[in-house]
């Protein structure tokens, strides 16, 4: 199709080149259809009659969202008009970098393009130790981290779609990767948490602040500070015997806020250790946990950012919110996308939750949100499951209330995938016998491909549920999906694959134990001919695995 703009297109002209070939557009300025362009305060617009076009946005990220919009209304329609009204001042994602998967910089530009259409317009990289520190040559070191001129260009690219880039990092725990090289002996207090008190302490943290900031335009920067379940119990304990750990935490972030200020940068926390300390359990979502007036006068000019991607009513998370908003005015909600429940996507929870609290900070005027993609354990989930609830965020994002239709076709259009296909990949883990939606998250596709058949430590656990039948019924919809979705073929090829391997793999350390038992050698023979073809089966999945992921991530 061609298209001519008229109006306000300077601001995104750049985005709209880059977005031509992602949308399937050409810029015409003599022969293309027409659509006048206006930059104003207000709700997105777009229009279209038989002669011409029409999109109207305030911020750069609803131009780019309006464009998708209009294209794909206008393969629907001869006429059409149609407003969204922004829910959130920012919304977006944080992409964690941090578990042995780096994504390649192409790879996060393509997702920067996709967020774009969809209208998120905040991306965080979460880098633990992932990023070049030039005064700690070890920091990082063969951990695939990213150069100041990598996260540079990132950056420089998210910007020209209207999105702002964040840096998210570790300050205090969570730094076991970073931690344990020689030359950090005198700086921590444990394993992974750093020595509050110690000069070198702040000296490092200071060079940290200074390295992830350096590349990005923004002025915002995550300083992380959650689950530092040891903090005070190391070597600090050692060195001042045992002190109170709110006054440590006080003491440390106040620290760590005024490096931040000198810096000109304006920090955000997780907010959990607040929580847990206040908790006679230690828990974070204790709604019996009681934070000191004086802890919560104490805590400096900082956002705190409440994370929680367990609860399905929306009762808790309206309950919390007003909890945080008590602490600290103008929190932040961060929700999650389960990519890490195991090797396959848990949507089903991810959808309950994401309902629930997006549905509660839009009744408490939270202004700002954005979905955690975690890679616990290894990155065992491709990031790229992630999109579907990047686009459930979106739809959120300019809607009061979200439509499975409007979402699933938002989809199609954002991303160029079949919803439906991607949905196939929760049937991983959404077994017989595991309940609706997988909101205990289960993972039977994780323990299965990785017990040995003989020690079948978890039989016991699927005796009786077919599970052979079930990813046998789940092989011929991948590979219909790996057909339907050329963009996603490797992905989808490995899920076929993993599906295969499951439906022989899944029961065959019962039926040998049965075999054993009964003394039946005929049978025993049988499992051993397809214990062989399994093997092959096996070197075919991680080849598909290595391809998929050497795609998508650094070496």
């Amino acid at each position: 199709m061609k298209v001519q703009f008229a109006g306000n297109v300077s601001v995104v002209y750049t985005g709209l080149k880059i977005l031509s070939t992602e949308l399937g557009f050409s810029i015409d300025d003599t022969n293309g259809f027409p659509i006048d362009v206006q930059q104003r305060k207000g709700s997105i617009y777009i229009s279209k009659n038989q002669y011409s076009g029409q999109i109207c946005f305030e911020k750069p990220i609803h131009f780019f969202r309006a464009l998708g919009l209009w294209l794909e209304q206008y393969q629907l329609k001869q006429e059409f008009e149609l407003v969204e009204e922004a829910q959130f001042d920012s919304s977006g994602a944080m992409l964690d970098a941090s578990r042995n998967a780096v994504m390649r910089v192409s790879e996060m530009k393509a997702m920067l393009r996709k967020m774009a259409v969809m209208g998120l317009n905040v991306l965080m990289i979460y880098t633990e130790d992932t990023y070049e520190v030039e005064e700690y040559p070890y920091f990082g070191y063969m951990r695939g981290r990213y150069t100041e001129d990598e996260l540079k260009a990132c950056d420089q690219y998210a910007a020209t779609l209207g999105i702002e880039m964040i840096p998210c990092i570790q300050t205090l725990a969570h730094l076991t990767e970073a931690l344990k090289w020689n030359y950090a002996g005198e700086m921590k207090d444990t394993a992974d948490i750093l020595l509050v008190g110690e000069a070198k302490t702040y000296a490092f943290i200071e060079a940290m602040i200074t390295a992830a900031s350096k590349p990005f335009q923004s002025n915002r920067i995550h300083i992380g500070m959650d689950e530092a379940h040891q903090l005070g119990l190391g070597k600090y304990l050692e060195r001042n015997g045992y002190e109170q750990r709110f006054a440590i935490m006080t003491k440390h972030l106040q620290a760590v806020v005024a490096m931040t200020e000198k810096l000109g940068l304006k920090p955000m926390l997780w907010s959990d250790m607040y929580f847990r300390l206040g908790s006679k359990t230690g828990g974070y979502y204790d709604l019996e946990a009681e934070i000191p007036d004086d802890v919560v006068a104490s805590i400096p000019d900082v956002q705190l950012v409440y994370w929680d991607y367990y609860h399905t009513d929306q009762a808790f998370y309206l309950t919390f919110i007003k909890r945080h908003q008590v602490l600290k005015p103008n929190s932040v909600f961060a929700g999650g996308v389960w990519t890490w429940n195991g090797i396959a996507p848990n949507y089903g929870k991810a959808i309950q939750t994401t309902e629930a609290a997006l549905t509660a900070c839009k009744k408490e005027g939270v202004k700002e949100v954005f979905a955690t993609m975690w890679g616990d354990n290894g990155a065992e989930t491709p990031m790229t499951t992630a999109l579907p609830m990047l686009q459930l965020f979106a739809e959120h994002t300019y809607h009061q209330v979200v439509h499975a239709k409007t979402w699933q076709a938002r989809f199609a259009c954002c991303v160029g995938a079949n919803y439906n296909d991607f949905m196939v990949l929760h049937q991983f883990d959404e077994t017989p016998g595991v309940s609706e939606n997988n909101l205990h998250a289960s993972n039977p596709s994780k323990f299965l491909l990785w017990q040995d058949i003989l020690l079948s430590l978890y039989d016991e656990n699927i005796k009786g549920l077919s599970l052979g039948k079930h990813y046998e019924q789940m092989i011929p919809q991948l590979t219909q999906a790996k057909e339907r979705n050329p963009t996603f073929f490797s992905l989808f090829a490995f899920y076929e694959q993993l599906a295969r391997v499951l439906s022989t793999k899944a029961e065959l350390g019962i039926h040998i134990k049965q075999a054993y038992d009964t003394v039946h050698k005929e049978n025993m023979q049988m499992y051993l001919e397809q214990i062989k073809v399994l093997q092959e089966e096996l070197i075919e999945l991680r080849d598909t695995h290595r391809d998929l992921w050497f795609m998508v991530f650094y070496e």
